[in-house]
Parts: structure tokens; sequence; C-alpha cells
């Protein structure tokens, strides 16, 4: 018979207590705990939470194996026609992998998974979903410029349906939209609790490991930005891939914050279309504004993200300060760093911006961490202090030190070779980076520098 309780969660972390508690120990965070009824039921037979049986019915109990002992065979990754998909999952679909799919409210993720769904010739794929009738979902496919594939659609909330429908239908790839609307029959609270939200992931979580099935499963976020439900949603899973992007812009930029089966620094790079999300295979061109005159204030650095060498605009915009004490304001870049890089500039150049208004501004709505990009701040911060523009044929790609060097960075060859591409001329780089570098092999013009001073000379117009 099966067993009711009532116990309590925290919203935030998922810390489960068995009285109510005004702080969670875990998080830290205050009158979080809700009651809930959990209900602690036996696993009906031949569901996914029963546990592993042998010959006869007869339940038998896991033995440890020496890892020298166990059989890996590399399962080929499953390739989309989407390499911007692919990118961030580290070169395609592991067999039997988790994926969660988080971002802000008509962002796309619906879109982008049905596309996926869509495109995926030759596969059968269940599409599962909680939020959307069968015509709706219908309507949406029809908008989207993809071809026809064996792509079945099926509104339910239930796991245990949904199992009970897989183990018959036998898909080669699992799409729920969304976690939170998913409800197991074991656990006796609401659709969207914290205790649901962690049941119905371990349940699809087994489903996938099990059946060597993956699994791509969207989840809601909350009005601070991070993925609804508790913590250990984003530790149960395999991957994690973050939707960004602003709703009133086209571009939308697909990150990889946890993977497992590969790096978490790249991104893919899409543009919302009425038909559907279009690849942006060279993001440089979109994120470099074009211009029939040259302006001050404005440069081009390089930035890496992942393996893709991106070109970016950086826009500077030096005022003197009327309200007394100046302004100090960026966007896409780490307030903090130019505050110290404004400190270079007037220590170690010579430049008097302590009584200027500075505005920094990384055009695309990109957020920028290399430290690459230190000498195209510094660049642009110059031209419009000084309102000299840059040459429009120049672009840079080195950090600043705090004694005003210039400092190497990593992968300076893929930074050249991007720069050439888009038919710079010239690129100023630190002269430490030269070792093994061979200028021959490049037709644009390599400036190796040392100090900031030498960065000026002969680059302002």
């Amino acid at each position: 018979m099966a067993k009711i309780k009532t116990t309590y969660f925290c919203q935030s972390c998922g810390h489960q207590s068995a009285k109510w508690l005004g702080r969670c120990p875990s998080c830290g965070e205050w009158n979080t705990f809700v009651e809930e009824l959990v209900q602690k039921d036996e696993p009906e037979k031949g569901s996914w939470r029963s546990p592993s049986s042998g010959p006869g019915g007869i339940k038998t109990t896991p033995k440890p194996k020496a890892l020298h002992a166990i059989n890996y065979e590399e399962q080929p990754r499953i390739a989309t026609i989407d390499g911007e998909l692919n990118r961030v999952l580290g070169g395609g679909i592991v067999p039997g992998s988790l994926v969660l799919i988080g971002g802000e409210p008509g962002i796309g993720k619906s879109t982008l998974l049905l596309q996926i769904a869509l495109s995926l010739a030759g596969l059968r794929v269940l599409y599962v979903s909680g939020e959307e009738s069968e015509q709706q979902i219908k309507m949406r496919a029809e908008r989207l410029d993809a071809p026809v594939s064996d792509c079945h659609v099926m509104t339910e909330t239930s796991t245990q349906n949904i199992f009970r429908v897989a183990e018959h239908f036998e898909p080669e790839i699992l799409i729920i939209d969304s976690i939170q609307t998913m409800q197991s029959s074991l656990v006796e609270s609401g659709a969207g609790s914290v205790s649901q939200v962690r049941e119905c992931t371990a349940e699809f979580m087994k489903y996938a490991k099990e059946s060597g099935v993956p699994v791509f499963m969207i989840g809601h976020i909350t009005k601070e930005g991070t993925l609804a439900g508790p913590k250990v949603l984003e530790h149960m899973v395999d991957t994690v891939l973050t939707f960004e992007g602003d709703r009133h812009t086209t571009y939308r930029i697909l990150r990889t914050t946890k993977n497992r089966f590969g790096s978490t620094d790249e991104l893919g790079i899409y543009e919302m279309l009425g038909s559907g999300l279009r690849q942006v295979t060279n993001p440089s061109e979109i994120l470099i504004s074009q211009r029939d005159e040259a302006l001050s204030g404005v440069t081009i650095g390089s930035m890496l993200e992942g393996n893709r060498p991106l070109m970016i605009e950086t826009q500077a915009l030096v005022s003197v300060a009327t309200y007394g004490t100046p302004q100090r304001s960026s966007t896409g870049f780490d307030a903090k760093r130019l505050n110290m890089l404004l400190a270079v500039l007037e220590k170690r150049g010579g430049f008097r911006l302590g009584q200027q208004d500075v505005f920094l501004n990384i055009a695309g709505g990109l957020r920028v961490e290399d430290p690459a990009i230190d000498l195209a701040v510094c660049a642009a911060v110059v031209s419009s202090y000084e309102d000299t523009a840059i040459l429009p044929s120049v672009a840079f790609a080195a950090e600043v030190g705090l004694g005003g060097e210039v400092r190497a960075v990593s992968r300076i060859e893929s930074r050249i070779a991007e720069a050439e591409k888009l038919g710079f001329k010239k690129i100023f780089i630190s002269k430490y980076n030269l070792k093994g570098l061979d200028a021959k092999d490049y037709k644009i013009s390599i400036k190796p520098v040392s100090r900031l001073d030498e960065v000026f000379q002969g680059v302002l117009l």
C-alpha cells in the first residue's frame, strides 16, 4: 500500500526537511520551505523505475566490475544538419544523453527543438508537449522551413503514460516540452514543484541511460535568470544549454554551461526569422557595423568563444563630466576591468581621464570575457578622447597589464586568420606572440608591440 507523508522542500535548492524551517541550512535563503505531500509507491511492473530483473522475473543485485573488465564501444554521435547545435553539443547528439535547454519565455526554445526534430530525416522522433495542443504544434511546424521527417507529436504530462507509449513506439530521440509541466504519479504534489521536477528528471535520466535514447528537455527559468526548480536539476542532466538573446532583436545565442561530453566554451548563433531559426555561420560579419565613414571611438577586437574566433566591434564615448562625479558605464564588458584599463591609460599613457565620462559598448549584444579585447578597448577610449578615428582596416588582439605592457594571448594564429579572412589590413598583437609565428604565412600586416604608447603611433587618422 502506498505510504503518504508530508515533507518540506526548499524552493531554491531542493533541500528536504521533516519540519518547516525559516532559513534553509543548505543555501541560506529565508522563507523558501513549502509543504508537499510525498507518496512512496511500489514501482509498476515494466516501468523505468523498476529494478533490474534476471530470467524469470527474479530481481538481481548488480555486482561491481573491474574497470579493465568493462567492455566499451564508442558509439558514434548523431549529427544533425544544424551545425551550430553540433558545435555546442561537442560534435553531435550523444546516444543516451539527457540535455536540458533553458531560456527566457518566447526566446525560441520550442521553435529550436521542433526545428531540430523536423530536420532529423530517417530518425523516429517523439515530441511530447505539456504546454501546447497538437494543432498549435502543427501550426508552428508549417511555419518552419524544414524538411519532412518521421516526427510524431503527443500532448501528455504524465511520465508513466509517456514511458508506456515510448516502450511501444521505440523513438530514437525524445523531446520533452517542458519538464516543469511533467508529473509523476509516484509523487503526490503539483506539477512544477521541487519534488515533481526532481522525480521526473530522475525518471527521464533512467530512461535515457537504460534505453540509449537521447532526451531533450526544455526548462523554465526564474525572474533572476536561473533555471526553475532545484539546483540538483542541473547536476542530474548531462548537458545544460542556455538560449539567450533580446526578444527585440533577431539574434539568439546558444551557450553551454555544462557538458559531460565536450567543451563548455562553445556557442552557437542563430537569427530568428519568420520561417524559423537560421544558422549564422560567420558571426563576425553581423557583429561589425557597416559604415560609410570612419568614426572616433570605434575599434575592432578579436575574441574567442570556445574554438571559434570572433571579430567584434568595440564602441567607446568619452566626454567631459558635467555633473561632478564622472560616470563609468559598460555594456557587454566587465565594469571593474574597464576601470582598471582607464587607470592604466591615465597612469601609464598620460591620458587625463579622471574628469571624463566613459561609456563602453560591445556591439551585437555579446558578453565578452576574453582578455584579448583589452587592447581594442583602450584604443577605442583613446580614439574617442582625442576625437580621432582609428583606421577601419586595423584590428587588435592583445591583453593589457597594469604596467602598461601588451601581453600575449592564446591561439593567436586563429585570430589573425579570422581578421585576414574579413579583409583587415593590419592587426596589433603582443611581440611575445611572435614565438613560433611566421608572418610570411599571412597576407595581413602583423604589428607586434610591447607597450601601449607604441600602439597609438600611426594608428590614429
